[in-house]
């Protein structure tokens, strides 16, 4: 795979590989107007580096990022937002309501990730979480719209992901960013210029029918590019909308099947969406091996059973 670690797109927007967990694993998006910065999505406190230097390639400083937004709150979107305030002293950081008062005061935010992945892998992947002063924070309910340098980006609800999840519209490249609810693309799951889309149903708030009617709201702003955090740029969007809401539901349809199966419910939701996932991919025309999908998509698959069965047990 090649070594690029930033990608330059139309309309002045650009992606950064957060350098979180693996390469293009997550990404970083900044958009620039007039030499002004909006940046979509932090990483983690391993993306300040990356982001700084693609700044400078750039010809811009820390000076010229006037927002950090958040997509949600999940900190491989959101683990370097204080960082990321320390470093950029003109910005706001923008944020869904339910979102911010975690932003001011993540220790909640912290002890549920130490929770589920342990305090030695919190500390590595994530360092120190810094609180960030509320007065600097922007509450970005439904249809706020931000102005950089005066190019408009409309802030949209978009739960199902999380309820605490927002998507950011920028109609001067006809474009949404969505975070994680219009799903993952890895760029090894590539096969002749076509991309694999798959839905993330991880912990703890995914719901079907509110992630269905976000990314119908996404397409209503009939979006020429979406931009993912995992991972980039995606194209072909109509067909590749289709494609999600045929896996979310082959999600839920495996999580009813196994719903009753008690002790053996977690490894039954894996197995089985491990074999729909990479049958998926085979089907696709993927040309890496079984083993080789397997790699890219495990860890997503872990979450995404996880995911399923906190939902089961929520009573939907």
């Amino acid at each position: 795979m090649s070594m690029q670690s930033v990608w330059h797109y139309e309309h002045h927007i650009h992606a950064i590989d957060a350098a979180y967990v693996r390469r293009q694993l997550a990404a970083v998006h900044l958009i620039v107007e007039h030499g002004r910065v909006a940046i979509v999505d932090t990483g983690s406190k391993d993306a300040l580096k990356p982001t700084l230097s693609a700044l400078a390639q750039l010809g811009l400083t820390a000076d010229a990022v006037d927002y950090v937004i958040l997509t949600h709150i999940h900190l491989d979107h959101a683990g370097g937002a204080g960082l990321m305030m320390q470093t950029f002293p003109q910005a706001r950081l923008v944020v869904h309501p339910r979102g911010a008062a975690h932003m001011v005061d993540p220790t909640k935010l912290v002890a549920g990730v130490i929770q589920v992945y342990g305090e030695e892998a919190f500390r590595r992947l994530y360092g120190e979480i810094l609180p960030i002063d509320e007065r600097r924070i922007i509450k970005a309910c439904d249809g706020l719209v931000l102005s950089l340098a005066g190019r408009e980006l409309l802030c949209i609800d978009t739960p199902g992901h999380a309820r605490h999840h927002l998507a950011l519209v920028d109609s001067r490249s006809h474009s949404v960013f969505t975070g994680d609810i219009f799903g993952m693309s890895y760029r090894e799951l590539d096969t002749d210029d076509r991309q694999f889309l798959f839905p993330t149903t991880s912990p703890v708030q995914f719901d079907p029918q509110a992630m269905h009617a976000s990314i119908d709201r996404v397409m209503a702003f009939q979006p020429q590019r979406v931009y993912l955090t995992h991972f980039s740029q995606l194209v072909d969007v109509r067909r590749q909308a289709d494609q999600l809401h045929r896996l979310v539901d082959a999600h839920v349809a495996i999580a009813e099947r196994e719903k009753d199966a008690g002790d053996q419910r977690h490894q039954r939701l894996q197995t089985a969406l491990a074999a729909m996932l990479l049958d998926e991919i085979h089907a696709f025309g993927c040309r890496l091996s079984r083993d080789a999908a397997w790699a890219v998509i495990a860890s997503d698959v872990e979450l995404n059973a996880q995911g399923l069965a906190v939902w089961l047990d929520s009573g939907h």
